[in-house]
């Protein structure tokens, strides 16, 4: 009877938690990315009113020796013990708006920046704000490659 009652809290504690990190996948012998974010944490910093700024760089290195195509970068945002507070996602074609190539040569380094600004209303919400920063992409002969990292947010 006492293990059935400590069942849901094992779980609750676990969903909160939010189980495993973002990881990387890559097939050996093929392109293969690793993601950096800095600042780590990303410090977000007042405007005016409950206006702020996030800015940050995101270097992704090819790392397996082969051209890599960035297909998608995604970022999710999550608050108060893993609601998911925001979503914002980078398609090739947008990274190439922002004047940034989404083509990164065999070993090569690119770096984003990233300032994004939000209206935060409530200023608890930066308790515990953590975002998962994944990256999709392809090498030449169009096999999948995938990095991901775990940021936290702070304010200044």
């Amino acid at each position: 009877m006492r293990r059935a009652s400590l069942l849901p809290l094992a779980l609750i504690v676990s969903f909160c938690a939010g189980g495993r990190g973002p990881s990387n996948v890559s097939v050996a012998g093929h392109g293969a990315l690793r993601v950096q974010i800095t600042p780590n944490p990303i410090v977000a910093t007042k405007v005016s009113g409950s206006t702020y700024n996030f800015p940050f760089d995101v270097v992704l290195r090819e790392t397996g020796g082969h051209p890599v195509d960035v297909d998608l970068v995604t970022a999710n945002v999550f608050a108060l013990g893993g609601i998911q507070v925001a979503t914002e996602t980078y398609d090739a074609t947008r990274i190439q708006s922002l004047g940034y190539s989404p083509h990164i040569p065999a070993n090569g380094e690119l770096h984003y920046h990233f300032d994004q600004r939000r209206d935060v209303t409530n200023e608890l919400l930066f308790q515990g704000v953590t975002a998962n920063i994944r990256v999709d992409g392809h090498d030449e002969t169009g096999t999948q490659t995938t990095a991901a990292t775990r940021v936290s947010v702070t304010k200044s």
